[in-house]
């Protein structure tokens, strides 16, 4: 192909599959003489893209040869692929973007006159300077997939896609964007080796067939075919096991966190303080994750236990405890608690012992309080009332409350 090419416009062109005139001609007007069939000799059931032919000849968006034949192998030119597309269009429904042209290598007698100027109106394809269409020039792999992704007006996301590509410094400079849409949108099929484009060589009818096929099922206009020569760039999740033992630093919004000396389960929700990540750096837990679970109280201390951990919008079961805290404070009556409660959060039970203690009511209702709220607090008051002092647990979270995971923790990433 010379250093021309259709695609410079901007719009591409879509090619149809299929139809050539004289003796080897497949099989193309609208009404065949005969019935048309979707199996082929040359096409075994076993062969890769025999559901991609099969279904498209069912449309009757491709068709074979008098003697009953596909010819897969054979190569596409660029008035075949017009044709083919003219009857994709019954499905794709494009209406016509432009007026028509007349190229100067397409003589209205042409047999595929009509389809070529349908699928340039239509935005598809697009010919070469000075109104030269080229029409039995073998249309290359990367100006069929150019095609069907302008034609269908898809963008890329990023063309750094193409990387997976093997062979992507190939691709011509004004291919890489729609080829990348193609690509993120699964219409590229890639028969024997997916990583193997080889967008310069010449397509055949078998690949035009597997990428027009794709094309409809992007469009929503078929249904997806099972074949391992499909390119899906989709990232694959991958299990990644957070091993029992290991250490997750948390944080919590208050600088201390009170709680009573007796039996009581509060609930809790922490902030993991830093990214856990792989030895080589990818992140499993972002910083930021919640750690949703209880902060148990009892006789024998104070202690964290985890049960959710929710991060990007999912959450997931999780299995981890913070050390035993034991370090207590004495509130006495008469004596001062502003320090003590300064940026702090009280549990339930803590609130309405340090209120009861003090006389100062509004402990009970003015804090942040962690469980049933200042409704219980107050009602609580009365199980203190006459005490002369009381312990309560003092929890510093950022260092009292890392979790040590009890279980492996399974993380599935991307």
């Amino acid at each position: 192909m010379s250093n021309l090419h259709p695609w410079q416009s901007g719009t591409a062109a879509f090619l149809a599959l299929g139809l050539t005139a004289g003796t080897l001609a497949p099989i193309v007007s609208v009404a065949p003489s005969f019935a048309q069939s979707s199996s082929f000799s040359d096409v075994s059931s076993s062969y890769w893209a025999s559901t991609f032919i099969s279904e498209l000849a069912q449309r009757d968006i491709i068709a074979g040869f008098p003697d009953g034949t596909f010819r897969p192998d054979a190569p596409v030119t660029r008035a075949q692929f017009s044709a083919m597309l003219r009857k994709a269009n019954q499905a794709f429904n494009k209406a016509n973007k432009r007026g028509g042209i007349n190229f100067v290598d397409v003589p209205s007698k042409y047999w595929a006159y009509s389809a070529i100027q349908e699928s340039y109106t239509t935005g598809f394809m697009a010919g070469y300077p000075g109104n030269v269409f080229r029409p039995e020039q073998r249309i290359p792999r990367e100006q069929v997939l150019v095609s069907l992704a302008n034609g269908l007006e898809y963008s890329a996301s990023t063309t750094s896609v193409l990387n997976y590509y093997s062979d992507s410094s190939s691709i011509s400079s004004w291919a890489r964007s729609p080829i990348s849409a193609a690509t993120e949108k699964r219409m590229v099929v890639n028969y024997p080796n997916l990583k193997i484009l080889n967008p310069q060589r010449n397509a055949t009818r078998a690949e035009v067939a597997a990428f027009i096929y794709q094309a409809l099922v992007s469009e929503g206009e078929a249904q997806i075919i099972s074949s391992q020569y499909i390119v899906d760039t989709t990232p694959v999740a991958t299990d990644f096991t957070i091993p029992a033992g290991t250490v997750i630093p948390v944080k919590y919004v208050r600088e201390k966190i009170l709680v009573a000396k007796e039996d009581e389960k509060l609930p809790l929700t922490l902030t993991v303080a830093a990214n856990i990540t792989t030895a080589d750096g990818k992140v499993l837990i972002p910083a930021g994750s919640e750690v949703v679970g209880e902060l148990r109280s009892s006789e024998s201390g104070a202690q964290f236990i985890a049960e959710k951990l929710v991060m990007n919008g999912k959450q997931m079961n999780m299995s981890a405890s913070s050390e035993m805290i034991t370090t207590t404070e004495t509130i006495r009556k008469g004596g001062s608690v502003g320090n003590l409660v300064k940026n702090a959060a009280l549990g339930t039970a803590a609130a309405a012992a340090i209120a009861a203690v003090t006389g100062d009511r509004a402990i009970a209702t003015e804090e942040l309080l962690i469980g049933a709220g200042s409704g219980v607090a107050l009602s609580l008051i009365q199980r203190f009332l006459g005490r002369n002092s009381v312990d309560l647990y003092v929890i510093e979270p950022d260092t009292d409350l890392d979790l040590k995971l009890n279980s492996n923790l399974v993380i599935s990433t991307k």
